[in-house]
């Protein structure tokens, strides 16, 4: 149970925690056995180091025992020749001995030793007092001095000193060799523990190194192996099963593997079935051709639109070159240049005769589109084509009504100008005749003066409606000459009220001037003239007596406004839409006994357009009346002129 967690746990680390591990493990011995080496490395030191210390102990025991048998030699060859070259000995026991001792009491460690030592140490102070004494003792050289008994005593009391002395040191070297032993032998140990610990760490190492590598790359090459089953399985498109259910990376590269698997499958399932919908759409097309070329042109896709459009089946088409479908004229010509230059600009789309197959010709829309791989290698061509045999023979149809309809209103126009000038010549010689007889008012009767103002009055109104109707004309015809300049409002609209004055008193009407001032336009003067006191005109004959009509300009950044407002019953909403149409007078029958032929609005909207301007109305937002907006191009800015 413990085992299969651990080994759980194993599998479920990462990578990178499994190799540092792998890593750790050889390091974590490596690094034990270099402790474990030097823990030995010092207890061999140590056990060297009291080797040395024994070796250094004896040497002092043999100079201690030295110095006190060269000193006593000395002493004893001083009493017997009397020379004090004999007592050098003595001296160098006397200077170098507290030395040695000194030395020996501080490295001496083991218990018997220094019991000992303290003993060499009395010993070795009674011998050099009684070498002092035997050295102080007169008659040195002489007989008398040599048979002394003191001197004799002393000799005897130094003998058996020196030879208590010289077991102590016996007793001590015995020790140290001992010790020397005990310490060489320990030394050893624990040198070859050393090597053997080294040894047992290194293959410790060695095998857990390998092991943990084995335990690692092991793992790690069948499950990459196991992955790269699944890349072949993959690879022919069949399913993964999860097998790898660690949390590791490669675990996780399995289940991804596997999602990717069944992602891939999904989607060629949804690709075949795209495909698969995607031909019959294709083939269910009727109305199109739809049909695909090699990169030389040949068909090799046909669909039931191409067929049923251009008479062949799959079977008759397929692998002939598609010039087939053009007519002998083109055949050469015309498909190689498409090809070209779809295959330079990536599409070309053409209209012209193509031939059935039963020779028939039908006139056709063709769009040819480059297929390219993801690398921009050309694959081939696509190629739509539809019938518009109809739409050419309407548009043809369009074409010559078009030119009948522009040939009738020439004639029109013709016959209008015509009749305009057959009109105006026996209108101008009544006229004339009618001012003659005006002439000789006084010789007329009541009856005859009112009659001749009134052939005045329908002779003016005649020729003024001659003159609109020679206008339309020339404006639907494009002849009317306009001479667009740049003209200041100001002035043009105080001449417009001088030229309205008449007629606005007689209706006790007051024309406002309101709005921006200094305002200049690009405009025909004597059409923008015409145009707002024919605008005035209608304010006067269907404004309410005694009212206002007000003139407001409004300058704007694209041009000029001219409002015309006054305070009629305006325009119900069901005729606006006629309300700029010629000939048609609104409301006849309310406005009966006004003059008008329906021509001026109708003739000012067209003076407005010709100039580049508009004419449009709308109804007053907060009261009864009409409002009447007539646009001016703005004055053109000179180069330097200050914004």
């Amino acid at each position: 149970m413990i085992g299969a967690r651990v080994g759980r746990v194993w599998a479920d680390l990462g990578l990178g925690s499994k190799g540092l591990i792998v890593v750790a493990l050889p390091l974590a011995i490596l690094l034990s056995g270099i402790g474990a080496l030097h823990l030995s490395g010092r207890a061999e030191a140590e056990a060297e180091a009291r080797v040395r210390l024994t070796f250094a102990i004896q040497r002092d025991i043999h100079e201690v025992h030295a110095l006190l048998a060269e000193a006593a030699s000395g002493v004893r060859g001083f009493r017997l020749t009397g020379r004090r070259a004999f007592l050098e000995p003595y001296v160098k026991a006397e200077a170098l001995l507290p030395q040695t001792l000194d030395r020996l009491r501080r490295t001496a460690q083991d218990p018997e030793i220094r019991r000992r030592l303290r003993r060499v140490d009395a010993l070795v102070v009674q011998k050099r007092d009684g070498l002092a004494q035997l050295a102080a003792m007169p008659g040195a050289g002489t007989a008398a001095g040599l048979e002394a008994p003191e001197v004799a005593n002393a000799l005897v009391a130094n003998k058996a000193v020196l030879d208590a002395l010289r077991a102590e040191i016996d007793a001590m070297q015995r020790r140290e060799r001992e010790l020397l032993e005990e310490r060489q032998a320990r030394a050893d140990g624990e040198r070859r523990r050393t090597w053997t610990l080294t040894a047992v760490m290194a293959g410790i190492g060695l095998m857990g190194g390998l092991a943990a590598a084995q335990l690692l790359f092991t793992g790690i090459v069948r499950r990459v192996r196991g992955l790269e089953r699944d890349a072949e399985r993959l690879e022919r498109g069949e399913p993964l099963t999860l097998m790898d259910e660690a949390e590791d990376e490669i675990g996780r590269l399995a289940r991804r593997l596997v999602q990717a698997g069944d992602l891939l499958r999904s989607r060629e399932a949804a690709l075949r079935e795209g495909e698969e919908r995607y031909r019959r759409v294709i083939e269910g097309v009727r109305d199109y051709g739809i049909f695909a070329l090699d990169v030389d042109g040949r068909v090799v896709s046909w669909n039931t639109g191409a067929e049923r459009i251009k008479g062949w089946t799959a079977d008759e088409i397929l692998g002939r070159h598609f010039s087939t479908f053009y007519p002998p004229e083109t055949r050469e010509e015309t498909p190689g240049r498409l090809l070209d230059i779809a295959r330079h600009e990536g599409r070309v789309e053409d209209e012209g005769w193509r031939v059935r197959r039963d020779g028939g010709r039908f006139w056709a829309n063709v769009v040819i589109t480059a297929l390219r791989d993801d690398k921009g290698v050309l694959m081939g061509f696509s190629k739509v084509t539809r019938d518009v045999t109809e739409r050419r023979m309407a548009e043809e149809a369009l074409t010559h009504a078009r030119a009948e309809a522009e040939r009738a209103s020439r004639a029109k126009s013709e016959f209008l100008s015509r009749m305009s000038h057959e009109l105006r010549t026996p209108l101008t010689a009544i006229l004339g005749f009618n001012q003659l007889l005006g002439m000789d008012r006084a010789m007329l009767s009541e009856d005859q003066r009112h009659a001749v103002d009134q052939i005045a009055k329908a002779g003016g109104h005649l020729l003024a409606m001659i003159e609109e109707v020679l206008d339309i004309a020339r404006i639907e015809a494009g002849g009317h000459a306009l001479t667009l300049d740049t003209i200041d409002i100001d002035p043009l609209i105080e001449d417009v009220r001088n030229l309205i004055a008449p007629q606005v008193q007689a209706a006790r009407i007051e024309v406002r001037r309101s709005g921006d001032s200094d305002v200049r336009a690009t405009a025909d003067r004597r059409a923008t003239v015409q145009i707002l006191l024919n605008l005035l005109s209608n304010a006067v004959k269907y404004g309410s007596g005694g009212g206002v009509v007000t003139l407001n300009v409004v300058a704007q950044a694209d041009g000029v406004l001219i409002e015309v407002i006054d305070e009629g019953s305006g325009v119900p909403p069901a005729l606006v839409d006629r309300l700029f149409t010629p000939f048609d007078r609104l409301d006849a029958e309310r406005w009966s006994g006004m003059e008008g032929s329906g021509l001026g609005l109708a003739l000012s909207r067209g003076l407005a357009q010709a100039q580049g301007g508009d004419l449009i109305y709308r109804p007053r937002p907060d009261r009864p009346g009409a409002v009447f907006v007539l646009s001016l191009a703005a004055q053109p800015r000179m180069q330097g002129e200050d914004s």
